[in-house]
């Protein structure tokens, strides 16, 4: 890939980051690997099986809604003043990361900022190969109960659908109201609160504790689309609180809440 392809990309999601900050705020640069096979492809529309490097850009600023997530990549479309925007800077992103066989995820909320990840094809070398790292198998079930709560229908969906295939029963709640109104009605146990960080009404932190008061021996597994970083850089959980990156794989997803719910 053409060096100078991925300064313009960073120059134009840095600039982008800096006009989204009012006073003072951050910007965080990461780099990873991630290989996506076909069954991940199958359950996240949009994502792309094979090999890729992950570069990933936040931002602390003002954040975007549906609407503006929507048009984002569009020709001109700018939601800067007059004067201060092309509309072409994302778009030029865009073409540039089809343009090398790659795709751009964003996650955003109003008020709580931006993160765009770019994945590009990793080129393997004869060495990589031989080092490929054979891909995990997918952790076992298990008959627990979980809350599960997460603002956004799809998924929402994808999730409990994901964990009722392993065996577990689900309460699932797209509002953090509606959550407690199920954990205060509900018969019985409940072994994890698996919830998004930033909702509407009040985050994934804030439910928590009053989920806890409820249920005092309840696990808590946390999920967002903004990294792990962010979330740390913005306060809004705790250290060393159990996480997991939207999007996730069932094997991914499966481990980690085997590995919560059985942690003593």
């Amino acid at each position: 890939m053409d060096p100078t392809q991925i300064h313009q990309i960073l120059a134009n999601l840095c600039v982008n980051a800096r006009d989204a900050i009012s006073g003072v705020g951050k910007l965080t640069i990461e780099t990873g690997k991630k290989t996506f096979d076909y069954v991940y492809c199958s359950e996240h529309p949009g994502f792309i099986p094979g090999d890729f490097i992950l570069l990933a850009v936040s931002d602390s600023g003002c954040g975007m809604d549906k609407d503006t997530l929507g048009k984002l990549f569009e020709p001109f479309f700018t939601t800067k003043e007059a004067g201060k925007g092309t509309g072409l800077g994302l778009a030029t992103t865009y073409g540039i990361v089809k343009q090398n066989s790659g795709f751009i995820n964003v996650y955003s909320e109003p008020g709580q900022g931006s993160t765009f990840r770019i994945y590009l094809p990793r080129h393997i070398t004869e060495t990589d190969a031989a080092m490929a790292v054979p891909e995990k198998k997918t952790a076992p079930g298990g008959t627990e109960t979980i809350l599960l709560v997460e603002d956004e229908p799809a998924i929402l969906r994808m999730t409990r659908m994901m964990l009722e295939r392993n065996g577990y029963t689900i309460i699932s709640a797209a509002t953090p109201a509606q959550a407690l109104e199920k954990a205060e009605n509900h018969a019985g146990p409940i072994d994890l609160l698996m919830s998004d960080v930033v909702m509407p009404e009040m985050n994934g932190r804030d439910l928590a504790t009053r989920i806890t008061a409820l249920y005092p021996d309840i696990r808590l597994l946390f999920m967002s689309g903004y990294t792990a970083n962010v979330i740390a850089h913005q306060r809004i959980l705790d250290k060393d609180v159990a996480f997991i990156q939207k999007p996730f794989s069932m094997a991914e997803l499966t481990e980690k809440v085997r590995e919560v719910i059985d942690h003593s």
